[in-house]
């Protein structure tokens, strides 16, 4: 068995059909699990109940990057190796990671005005999240304005390429620039840097729901793509009979 059987449209409708329902329900359990959990916490000594707002943020942030990583790894399957499947998947987690992306934009702001004094500031990783938004923007709309399936998702695909350095900036911005705003990490491997667990535990759930939330979005997504490719192929056959 490879991986690559599930390149097969038939083998990847049939295997996401069954799998779907149970990502769906997980998904739902975590999300609401996490978040009630999360905003039930106490208030933090510093940034009062300020601080929850990081269970929508930080999951929000964290799925915006991965998410064009992913479509950056599924469009580099499609430049090597011409699975339709894996363009199609780029193509539907766009707009998921667009709204990811607005989300963690807004979410940031509420939580930076009180802790700032300003709803937005010119910070490495702000501005690098913000010029990835563009980018989502523009991927969506060149997979709009090209005609033709595979061009598109040509062009897309060297465009997700160099989207992808702005992917990285967002998460390593702060690494590179000392001058920004932005705080570090906010989970951490160091003992010193952790999150209380208070708002760990909640916060791990809240991120595997937001996880699911896009498995779930993406495999209807993808396969709604799929049947729309199948419905233009048979389209075209009975024009040309």
């Amino acid at each position: 068995m490879s991986i690559w059987e599930y390149a097969n449209p038939v083998k990847f409708m049939r295997t996401s059909g069954a799998v779907l329902p149970w990502v769906v329900a997980g998904a739902a359990v975590c999300t609401v699990t996490g978040l009630v959990w999360g905003f039930s916490t106490p208030d933090d000594y510093r940034q009062g109940s300020t601080v929850k707002i990081v269970f929508l943020h930080v999951p929000a942030a964290m799925m915006a990057i991965n998410i064009w990583v992913m479509m950056l790894v599924t469009s580099l399957i499609w430049l090597i190796r011409r699975h339709h499947v894996s363009a199609l998947a780029a193509k539907a987690a766009a707009p998921i990671g667009a709204v990811m992306t607005v989300i963690g934009l807004i979410t940031g702001a509420v939580w930076g005005q009180p802790m700032w004094g300003t709803w937005w500031e010119w910070d490495p990783r702000l501005t690098s999240f913000l010029i990835l938004l563009l980018f989502y923007i523009g991927y969506i709309a060149l997979w709009s304005a090209v005609e033709d399936p595979d061009s598109a998702a040509d062009l897309t695909g060297v465009l997700c390429l160099v989207g992808s350095v702005f992917a990285l900036l967002s998460r390593y911005a702060v690494f590179f620039w000392n001058q920004g705003l932005h705080q570090g990490a906010s989970l951490s491997v160091q003992s010193g840097e952790r999150m209380s667990a208070v708002y760990r535990y909640p916060l791990y759930l809240t991120m595997l729901g937001f996880g699911l939330l896009f498995l779930s979005l993406l495999l209807v997504r993808t396969r709604t793509e799929i049947r729309r490719r199948r419905l233009a192929a048979l389209q075209a056959r009975e024009m040309r009979a």
